[in-house]
């Protein structure tokens, strides 16, 4: 175990918490996730997935070090509903297509986002992220149309501080 991964756990999810906090004092969104979110990214614990992300980011990257981790980093978000690559169907013959995500873990996927915002304090940097990786997302319409409703609110709020 390595003590430097535990730290990043654990500071992650209290920045999770801390950008759902802001959601909720913005009064951007409404509903109570606090519960949801003590459980956040709790399967990096699981042997499925701790040594490889800890090896993967605190150590050697070695080919089997990043072999391990894509079978960890698939664990991952097939046990974590806040990632939009969970609502992913491959189908056999119909290809690719994204489903709905419920809301809530449309606002616990934003805060898992913007944690790092509120790790470096630079609480816009979210912006540049998702015009980033946008492309790359296979979201349904009316998830993509709710992330992009709840960007443009905190931008809003951003905008008057």
């Amino acid at each position: 175990m390595s003590a430097e991964y535990n730290t990043y756990i654990i500071e992650h999810v209290d920045n999770v918490k801390k950008a759902y906090l802001w959601l909720k004092d913005h009064k951007i969104i409404t509903e109570d996730i606090l519960d949801q979110l003590s459980l956040h990214d709790a399967s990096k614990y699981t042997d499925k997935e701790y040594k490889a992300y800890d090896d993967y980011f605190y150590g050697t990257k070695t080919k089997a070090v990043k072999e391990a981790f894509n079978y960890a980093w698939l664990s991952h978000i097939h046990n974590n509903a806040h990632h939009w690559q969970h609502w992913v169907l491959v189908n056999d013959d119909d290809g690719t297509i994204g489903l709905e995500m419920p809301k809530e873990f449309v606002y616990e996927m934003i805060c898992d986002w913007w944690s790092f915002s509120h790790k470096t304090g630079k609480l816009d940097e979210i912006f540049d992220w998702y015009k980033d990786h946008k492309k790359k997302m296979i979201l349904h319409p009316n998830t993509k149309k709710l992330v992009e409703e709840i960007l443009d609110k905190i931008k809003k709020e951003l905008d008057k501080q």
